[in-house]
Parts: C-alpha cells; sequence; structure tokens
C-alpha cells in the first residue's frame, strides 16, 4: 500500500503495532535567525500567494524553513525533496521532504539511514499524519535500528506538527508551532536536527 493509502495515523499503529503516545518531547534549541530571511518571510506572507495548494505550501512556507535550518548541518545532511522511498509493497511513495545523512558516494546518492520524514498538507493534519507516519516506518525499517529515532512533522505551512518512532514507541508532540512565533519554530526544527546529529555523531 502507498504512503497515501493510511488515511490517519491509528491505521498505522495498528498495522505495525506500535504503541502510541503523547507528550512534550521537543525541547527548544536556540537557532540564530537573520534578519534578511525574516524581512522576505514576513513580505511573503503579506504579498504573496502561498498556501493556494499544497505545492505551494512545500514551495513558499515550509522549504525556506527546513532550508535554513538544514545550512547549518550541510556538511553532513541532505534534505531531499520529493524523493521516492520504498521499504515494500506496503511502504512505498513520495515523501515530501526526507532528511538523509550525507552518503559517502556523493549529494546525487539517496540512501540510508533516513531520519525525518516531513509531510505536507492542506489543512488536514488527520491524512497528513497517516502518510508521515507510514514514511517513517519506512525509514525505521530500510535503516535496520529498531532503536533509532525517526522524526515526523506534519505542517500546513502555518501550522507545524511533530512526532518522533523510536522501537515500537510512536510520540507524538501535544504543543505545535506556527510560524507566527518564527523563533520558536525554527528553535523546534533545530532540536529535531540536532538530534539526527547527536545519533550519528554522538
Amino acid at each position: 500500500m502507498p504512503f497515501t493509502g493510511y488515511k490517519n495515523l491509528a491505521m498505522v499503529i495498528q498495522a505495525f503495532e506500535l504503541n502510541y503516545q503523547e507528550t512534550n518531547f521537543i525541547l527548544p534549541s536556540e537557532f540564530t535567525l537573520n534578519d534578511y530571511f525574516k524581512q522576505r518571510f514576513e513580505a511573503l506572507l503579506t504579498e504573496g500567494i502561498v498556501d493556494n495548494s499544497e505545492a505551494a505550501i512545500c514551495e513558499n512556507l515550509i522549504a525556506p524553513i527546513l532550508t535554513e535550518v538544514w545550512f547549518s548541518y550541510k556538511q553532513n545532511w541532505l534534505l531531499w525533496s520529493h524523493q521516492s522511498l520504498s521499504y515494500d509493497e506496503d511502504l512505498s511513495g513520495v515523501p515530501d521532504y526526507i532528511l538523509a545523512h550525507k552518503s559517502p558516494l556523493g549529494k546525487i546518492v539517496f540512501e540510508q539511514p533516513f531520519f525525518v520524514a516531513i509531510e505536507a498538507k492542506k489543512d488536514d493534519f488527520t491524512a497528513g499524519w497517516g502518510q508521515c507516519g507510514a514514511e517513517m516506518v519506512a525509514c525505521q525499517k530500510i535503516n535496520g535500528i529498531q532503536e533509532q529515532t525517526i522524526f515526523g512533522i506534519v505542517s500546513n505551512g502555518k501550522v507545524w506538527e511533530f512526532g518522533k518512532l523510536s522501537d515500537r514507541a510512536f510520540t507524538k508532540n501535544l504543543k505545535s508551532y506556527t510560524i507566527y512565533d518564527l523563533e520558536r519554530l525554527f528553535n523546534a526544527v533545530n532540536y529535531v536536527f540536532e538530534q539526527c546529529q547527536l545519533q550519528v555523531n554522538p
């Protein structure tokens, strides 16, 4: 079944016999946001058409934030956009974004370990988490290290929600973040990248 076949997170939890819990696991990790980015982003929100489709949400709202954080980790990590990911016939599809450790063979090689799946949904967080949850399970199975923590982000561009999968435990962060408080949002995204880095280089 493709990732899009999982219509909600409960389907993923049942299909792969995970344990679901909710808590605030995101800890703010300070990220210095430059004024140029803030000014351009605010101008985009004020003057631009940013959320008329999922593609627009990806390009205008999600990608700039992910890329801004990724620049601090670019030596070891690659942020892939709309790259096919497949474990088996029950776990395959095209995540909106995947954070993967950079291959020693070069930046054009898409290979594990994969650590973060990011899904954009136009105000349908239920379906977004079904799809993202399945992508997280696929990442875990492809990596082949059960105790590794895989992170997931679902966003409609304005609201960002976070989850993580470790062993058989799926944890959804209770608190969500918004682009109207950019500093807190960037600190949350930076925390996820930082945790991925620590798993590879403790």
